[in-house]
């Protein structure tokens, strides 16, 4: 049995969900999950591995799912909510899924296509009553869950975690940010990611805390809950901190001093899933009295790097190795690199992945001789904390003999008080090699060239943009990171 459906027998009596349905208690949740393993096994004894697609709305009915496919023996292919059809079929396509689930909000996108392709259907509409019969025992080293790769510089590749790998991933985080039971959070994150499955929904509920889930995200619910005194702990990705602040800033200053009493008695607020600026983080502090705790992860390793819960958080560094987990830093030439040297972060430990789903090479080319997964983002150390570049593959800027990180580029012109987001790429060019450019939103109007000669203050004159363009908004993904190949395409549109 999956390591967190154990857990849930010690808190039974107790609340563990509250989502727009209603309040659900574990025990309710544990009667639900094995309804749905009967439900997949339909008088199987183990579904040995088959691949279950779900696309139902967090909340209740998406964790009983979820682990009733794991008590059943399968594996769990969560499917983004947002997704258009052609990207929801090529997820169930690849993973070859046999039986999707779907929720009531969720039929008109994708009850006709999986009918025609003659796949399993449960609706969540439609309560099933199986047969009930004896669960299989599943081990630690099957196969738990396929997430797939964001996507932003190749085809989405689905990343096989096992059961070990993801119940060290939620031990190991409990143990460096002190979950309890006592906790109580609030996911408003997309549930086909590792940041809301392991970090928010699988810790909380791996100690006995309660999880509350939003329908939808706004900026005045989030701060109603934020604010209720009910919370201990907030998680949220960089995007979103940016728009609570913008919403911050309408409120009168007696509101504001409420808002910094209030949000000071929260336990942990922690910030990822992409770049934390530091404009974002020191405007955070002001507003809450918190320094929010920036992490490093991705689809294939969980959470690898972390500040610590107690001890200094930096500004623009994302901490140090978390309990278990083995990380180096790899030059070009196979040579660990020290302190301030540039390196590609490289993960070992109980945490990384399996393999890539079907994809038998790209696995192995992820992967050192020595067994050391190769993430592809750029660090240096700074006094023992590593501080991100940049992915190599599009951050990583290689102008005129120079390495550039976008990243570091990206932090300076968010200081201009004119400048709300930006996002730097480089450019391919003949005599450079490539060439810096960025897009930009403004908060009032301000022209290139008075940006430019801004920037020529504070940057050396080949980390400043050659290219400027100026957008409403930046290109994102569902976990609110930045495209940077969709944001090399503007240049050529």
């Amino acid at each position: 049995m999956p390591l967190i459906t154990q857990k849930a027998l010690a808190f039974a009596g107790k609340t563990a969900i509250i989502d727009p349905k209603g309040e659900f208690t574990y025990q309710q949740i544990i009667d639900a999950t094995s309804l749905w393993a009967h439900r997949f096994l339909n008088g199987q004894a183990d579904l040995n591995g088959a691949r279950i697609a779900f696309m139902v709305n967090p909340g209740f009915d998406y964790v009983a799912v979820q682990w009733g496919i794991w008590k059943a023996g399968g594996v769990a292919v969560p499917l983004c909510v947002t997704y258009p059809l052609a990207s929801l079929a090529y997820v169930l396509d690849d993973t070859a899924a046999d039986q999707v689930v779907i929720d009531a909000e969720f039929e008109s996108v994708l009850l006709d296509h999986v009918s025609a392709q003659g796949l399993i259907v449960h609706l969540i509409s439609k309560p099933g009553n199986p047969e009930i019969g004896a669960l299989p025992s599943v081990s630690a080293d099957r196969p738990a869950m396929i997430l797939y790769t964001s996507g932003t510089t190749s085809l989405p590749k689905g990343v096989v975690s096992t059961h070990a790998n993801i119940d060290f991933q939620m031990e190991c985080l409990i143990q460096a940010w002190e979950w309890k039971e006592s906790d109580r959070t609030i996911c408003m994150l997309p549930l086909h990611h590792i940041h809301g499955i392991i970090n928010v929904v699988g810790c909380s509920l791996s100690v006995g805390g309660i999880c509350e889930f939003l329908p939808k995200f706004s900026e005045s619910a989030v701060f109603d809950r934020l604010l209720s005194g009910e919370l201990t702990v907030f998680m949220a990705v960089p995007t979103i901190y940016f728009k609570l602040i913008s919403h911050w800033d309408s409120f009168s200053e007696d509101h504001k001093k409420f808002v910094f009493d209030q949000l000071k008695a929260f336990r942990l607020m922690v910030s990822g899933s992409a770049a934390l600026p530091v404009s974002v983080m020191e405007k955070w502090h002001v507003i809450s009295g918190h320094w929010l705790l920036e992490r490093y992860g991705m689809t294939e390793i969980g959470m690898a790097i972390s500040n610590p819960f107690h001890g200094e958080r930096k500004p623009g560094h994302v901490g140090i190795p978390l309990p278990g987990v083995q990380v180096r830093l790899m030059g070009d030439e196979s040579e660990i690199k020290e302190d301030l040297a540039p390196g590609e972060i490289q993960i070992k430990g109980p945490n990384v992945f399996q393999s890539y789903w079907n994809k038998a090479e790209a696995t192995a080319e992820t992967f050192t001789e020595d067994g050391w997964f190769k993430t592809g983002d750029v660090a240096h150390v700074e006094n023992g904390y590593l501080k991100i570049l940049g992915r190599s593959s599009v951050d990583i800027i290689k102008s005129g003999g120079y390495k550039l990180s976008a990243l570091e580029i990206e932090e300076v012109i968010r200081q201009h008080p004119n400048v709300a987001d930006c996002g730097v790429v480089g450019l391919a060019d003949e005599e450079w090699g490539e060439i810096v450019a960025v897009v930009v939103v403004l908060t009032s109007e301000i022209e290139v060239n008075a940006l430019n000669t801004w920037l020529r203050e504070r940057l050396p004159g080949y980390k400043v943009p050659r290219k400027y363009l100026i957008k409403e908004e930046l290109p994102r993904n569902a976990m609110g990171k930045v495209t940077k190949n969709d944001l090399k395409a503007m240049f050529t549109q």
